[in-house]
């Protein structure tokens, strides 16, 4: 378009919401609707956690968060009760579409995988980062195929305790056992077999690392973690820890801290606790 009187080109200016020409300034429209967010983000991660348009995507579905699902609340879209013609149909569509959700096999699979790795992750208190980890992990040991012949329980539970080192928040084996459905010595076999299938690259783990646990799991002072942690330092100068389980050694160090600041702990509150 052209401007009748000044021969100017016809310009969009955005932040006042206006169209204009360019040479006379004429205002040939305004209000114009901003089709864009009402918010700003700075990275692609802020941009996709602000988004409106859906759930932001996840590796702990099986298909990354992006398909739908038919809500449970039997009302149409002004609150009204739904007849029980209208519920039945709707329950049916509601079958019919779980059906649909996972198409094969390896769909199945995952998702039933996946099920189980979020209950662990929240009796464990796993953060939401260290989640999408597990699941990287887990698809990666499917494309890989990796599971047959194998437990989905085991090969999960070991994604979870590979993803859980890896993000500097190891658990004890004992409390991934407590919240699995399969034993530890299976866990064991399975972690084994992931990590040295997959490349993980997993360095050993800092027996500090456990000592924040330890120490809220017992409810000792910040006297006595400060102790913990310098006995664990001296224990690390002295390569005591090498070759020992690292959270008996925080545990130790944290029971010896313990009786240094007076603190009435004995060793039978260590087997209530998930320290071995």
């Amino acid at each position: 378009m052209v401007c009748p009187e000044c021969d100017g080109q016809i310009t969009s200016d955005v932040e006042h919401g206006e169209t204009t020409y360019s040479e006379c300034g004429l205002v040939v429209d305004e209000d114009m609707i901003d089709r864009g967010p009402e918010w700003r983000a700075f990275g692609d991660r802020e941009r996709v956690e602000r988004s409106r348009v859906g759930a932001p995507t996840t590796e702990l579905r099986h298909d990354n968060g992006l398909s739908t699902m038919i809500g449970w609340r039997d009302k149409d879209t002004h609150g009204n009760q739904l007849s029980s013609e209208k519920r039945k149909q709707i329950q049916r569509l509601r079958t019919w579409d779980k059906r649909f959700a996972t198409k094969n096999a390896q769909e199945r699979n995952l998702k039933h995988a996946f099920g189980e790795i979020d209950r662990m992750a929240s009796a464990l208190v796993i953060p939401k980062s260290c989640r999408e980890t597990v699941g990287v992990i887990y698809r990666r040991a499917v494309e890989h195929e990796l599971l047959p012949g194998r437990s989905i329980e085991g090969m999960s539970t070991a994604s979870l305790y590979a993803a859980a080192r890896q993000h500097g928040t190891p658990r004890t084996l004992v409390e991934f056992e407590t919240v699995s459905r399969v034993k530890k010595v299976r866990i064991q076999r399975a972690y084994r077999y992931l990590s040295q299938e997959l490349g993980l690259q997993l360095e050993p783990a800092d027996p500090l690392q456990y000592v924040s646990q330890f120490a809220s799991a017992l409810d000792v002072s910040g006297e006595a973690e400060q102790l913990t942690r310098e006995l664990v330092e001296a224990a690390k100068a002295e390569a005591i820890h090498s070759g020992q389980s690292l959270a008996s050694i925080a545990a130790a160090a944290l029971y010896a801290a313990a009786r240094l600041s007076n603190e009435q702990i004995t060793q039978d509150q260590y087997f209530t606790k998930p320290l071995s």
